[in-house]
C-alpha cells in the first residue's frame, strides 16, 4: 500500500462480488490445505448474521472480511482473506482495524480462528494484540488444529458500546 494509493471497504451483498471472494479463498492458504474448493469457500458467505466487506483498491477488490453479527460469539471475525498481490502491504492490518472498529459497536469482543501452520496470520493477529484462548482440534478438517484467539476491551454483561447509534 502505497501513501497515495485510495482503499475502500465497503458492505457488499454482490453475488458478483461474493464470487470474487470465493474465488480468491479457494486458490489461497490455508483453504488450499484445508482441501476447500469454491463451492465450499461459497458456502461460507451463507447464513444469517453475517456482515461481508470487500478492501478494494484502484478498483480491484484486494480481500475481504466476513463478519458474525449476533449469537454468542459475535464479533467473530469467520473469514478474512488478502489475495496473494495484496499480501505484506498492509491490507490485512487496515481490514483489522475497520473489523474491531464496527465490532466495537456492539461487542466488547474480538474473535478469530486460524489455522495453526497459518504462521504469518498468526503473527499478524498477535502483533495487533489478540490473546490465545484456545485449541479446537479437527475443527475445520481432520489433522489440523485453529487457534481461537480474542481481542477485548471487557466483559459482555454491562458493555455499553462508545459509538453514536448513527454510526452503526
Amino acid at each position: 500500500m502505497t501513501p497515495h494509493e485510495k482503499i475502500i471497504i465497503t458492505l457488499t451483498s454482490d453475488p458478483q462480488e461474493i464470487a470474487v471472494c470465493a474465488q480468491m479463498m479457494s486458490v489461497t492458504d490455508p483453504w488450499i490445505t484445508l482441501d476447500m474448493n469454491y463451492e465450499q469457500c461459497l458456502k461460507a458467505f451463507e447464513g444469517a448474521c453475517k456482515e461481508i466487506y470487500v478492501i478494494e483498491t484502484e478498483n480491484v477488490v484486494a480481500g475481504f472480511v466476513i463478519i458474525q453479527t449476533c449469537g454468542t460469539f459475535s464479533g467473530y471475525i469467520q473469514t478474512i482473506c488478502i489475495d496473494e498481490p495484496y499480501r505484506g502491504k498492509g491490507f490485512g492490518k487496515k481490514l483489522l482495524q475497520f473489523c474491531e472498529k464496527r465490532i466495537l459497536k456492539f461487542s466488547p469482543n474480538v474473535f478469530i480462528c486460524v489455522s495453526s501452520f497459518n504462521k504469518g496470520a498468526i503473527n499478524l493477529y498477535y502483533e495487533y494484540g489478540f490473546k490465545l484462548i484456545g485449541e479446537l482440534e479437527n475443527f475445520v478438517k481432520e489433522g489440523f488444529t485453529e487457534l481461537l484467539l480474542r481481542k477485548t476491551v471487557g466483559p459482555r454483561v454491562g458493555y455499553i458500546a462508545k459509538n453514536s447509534p448513527e454510526e452503526l
